[in-house]
């Protein structure tokens, strides 16, 4: 802007200048053109002498141009020598500016400290450019256009620091490896994943298939640990004993799936089989090996481990435990592994016919320990007994003077100021949010129930808080949690030990234990709603309808009366009652009289008419309404969260 704003001027006064002189041209111009056409009518009148006179008195329009040309090349001569002044100044003004040291990723608060300049002075710079005034912080990142364009509109010299950069280092991540060469790919077995609903018998069917008893250890509950087995796998319709079973009725629905068996033109086999019995099991495996052999599986036994964690969970007796799929290369005992961030060396390695081994040992273990626990604890329970004895000996030596009525009541005081607080109390009355503890005996196990967790949709009836989740057996530090929170402690596939489970009685703290999911979560669902408060639910007693109505007079009031007849059940006076008409209910409360001609009853059965006034004196009867009689119960409410089961 300096260098812009002088030349400007400059130009404007030569433009001006312009502009007067061909003004003055134009005028003479015209003068002469008016001149010329007088002395063309006065020619016979002047002399030649006099046009001469004319002529050089008022010069050619050529020459006048000449003029103009030479007085403005004498102003441009002017202009441009204070042009090259003002540079020069510029110039002079450039050298002494400040230069200001900068480097590449300069920071917007880096910057305005190197140019000793506020930060609202880089801001500022660069409004009206590119950069998102609004996102740009202090610590934010300047590329090297937008470092030059602050230091420009500053009025600054840029002069670039040579920084020494940090050194690349070099990439020692571990990649998987190139394709193999096929012609080093040899046959491998399928991967297979074993899905079903609740309930339809995929555990019954991996027993037949590996020989293993999974069921039976697992309570009915739903498999929620891999085994390594080989198996090959196609559509297995189960539960084919039983007599309402309909295969083809699975057929066709699969069809909307895209699932297209062979009996209706696809490339899918279907068998027809019971787990249970373990009927057609053969064709099974059969269907299954031969469709692996369609699909040609191989794979690259040479070279490092490549491979996929399945799952993975922390075991007492073994530590570290992981069920990974190995995609290339053979896994050896003592091998290094990586797997995220983290590393470990191959100790053991076994499949499923060393995990009854491994059960044996682990609760080998458990038996020592909890009989560790169990010998600790008589030796506790003893310490204790011999403290109440002697406590019980001197508190007999206390009251062994009084007579027994003073020292049942002394007792009796004592007890109930040591009565300890009810649940609720302990809660502060805030019933409407159950928070919870869930252990699990893997990651699967907890990753599963938290699933169902999050499709809890009832949090207006009461509010569901997770507290913690972890894998493991129950712990003090889950009690003392629970106790914090008032909670509840679920545990699926894992244990509370002795001392765990009397430590929580005392303090109040419910532990529940289950082998099946599904069985947990309902009694989850009965817990929430142990939370709601009761539903207060009408029973009808007895209905009448109204036949006439009158009124009579007590004192100097007239109270309506409405006769009415006894349809069904029976009417008792000291029940609840509320008038109906048309449907809708425009009166509820109690009757004032009841009677049955003249005498006073308490209660009138079915066919029987009788006259009836209401605490309401407003109300009016009419004929055809209808009075009913029934009483208010209070129904455990139970919680509309429905996960699906």
């Amino acid at each position: 802007f300096e260098n812009f704003f002088p030349r400007r001027n400059m130009n404007q006064k030569i433009l001006k200048l312009e502009n007067l002189l061909r003004f003055h041209t134009i005028c003479r111009q015209l003068h002469s053109l008016y001149q010329r056409r007088m002395l063309a009518q006065w020619r016979h009148v002047f002399s030649s002498a006099y046009l001469v006179w004319t002529a050089q008195l008022y010069p050619q329009p050529w020459q006048t141009h000449a003029l103009i040309r030479t007085a403005l090349s004498q102003h441009r001569l002017l202009v441009t020598k204070k042009e090259k002044k003002s540079q020069k100044s510029q110039l002079s003004s450039t050298k002494s500016k400040k230069e200001v040291e900068v480097w590449i990723g300069m920071t917007v608060e880096e910057l305005a400290r190197a140019m000793e300049k506020d930060i609202d002075c880089v801001y500022e710079s660069l409004l009206n450019t590119a950069v998102d005034i609004d996102s740009l912080e202090a610590h934010s990142h300047l590329d090297e256009v937008w470092i030059k364009e602050v230091i420009k509109k500053s009025g600054m010299k840029l002069k670039w620091s040579k920084v020494k950069q940090d050194k690349v280092r070099e990439n020692k991540d571990a990649v998987k490896r190139p394709q193999a060469d096929p012609a080093l790919l040899i046959p491998r077995s399928p991967v297979v994943t074993i899905m079903g609903h609740v309930d339809h018998g995929k555990t019954t069917l991996l027993d037949k298939l590996r020989k293993t008893q999974v069921a039976a250890m697992e309570a009915g509950g739903i498999t929620q640990h891999i085994g390594a087995f080989l198996v090959p796998i196609v559509l297995a319709i189960n539960k084919c004993d039983k007599a309402e079973a309909d295969p083809e009725k699975v057929k066709k629905e699969l069809l909307a799936y895209d699932v297209v068996c062979e009996d209706y033109g696809g490339d899918v086999q279907a068998v027809h089989v019971s787990a249970l019995t373990g009927d057609n099991m053969m064709a099974l495996a059969e269907a299954t090996i031969a469709l692996a052999e369609m699909l040609e599986l191989k794979a690259d036994p040479t070279g490092p481990v490549e491979g996929t964690v399945i799952e993975s969970f922390t075991d007492k007796g073994r530590g570290p435990v992981t069920t990974a799929i190995i995609q290339r290369g053979t896994l050896r005992k003592g091998s290094i592994l990586v797997a995220g961030k983290s590393w470990a060396k191959v100790r053991l390695m076994f499949d499923e016919n060393d995990k009854p081994r491994a059960r044996e040992v682990v609760h080998w273990r458990k038996y020592e320990q909890e009989q560790e626990k169990n010998k600790e604890d008589l030796e506790l329970i003893e310490e204790k007994r011999k403290e109440h004895q002697e406590a019980h000996r001197k508190a007999r030596e206390k009251y062994g003077t009084l007579h027994w009525k003073a020292r049942s009541f002394i007792k009796y005081k004592i007890k109930k100021q040591q009565q300890p607080l009810k649940p609720k109390e302990k809660a502060g009355g805030d019933s409407n949010v159950l928070p919870i503890i869930i252990k699990g005996d893997v990651d699967g196990s907890v990753e599963a129930i938290l699933n169902i967790m999050d499709t809890y949709d009832a949090s207006h009836e009461c509010e569901l808080e997770l507290v913690h989740s972890g894998v493991g057996d129950i712990s003090e530090n889950d009690v003392n949690l629970a106790e914090t929170f008032h909670g509840v402690i679920y545990g699926f596939n894992v244990n509370a030990g002795n001392v765990i489970q009397q430590s929580a009685a005392k303090k109040g703290v419910k532990i529940k234990l289950h082998k099946i999911i599904y069985r947990l979560i309902e009694d989850l669902q009965e817990e929430l709603s142990s939370r709601l408060p009761c539903i207060v639910e009408e029973h009808t007693i007895g209905e009448a309808s109204i036949l006439a109505t009158f009124s009579i007079t007590e004192g100097k009031k007239k109270v309506p009366v409405a006769g009415c007849r006894v349809q069904k059940g029976q009417l008792e006076k000291q029940k609840k009652f509320k008038l109906i008409r048309n449907g809708h209910v425009i009166w509820k409360g109690s009757l004032i009289s009841l009677k049955h001609h003249k005498d006073d009853i308490s209660v009138i059965k079915t066919g029987m008419d009788c006259g009836l006034s209401l605490d309401e004196e407003k109300i009016e009867f009419k004929v055809g309404d209808d009075i009913v009689c029934y009483e208010e119960k209070e129904v455990l409410a139970k919680t509309s969260w429905d996960p699906g089961f």
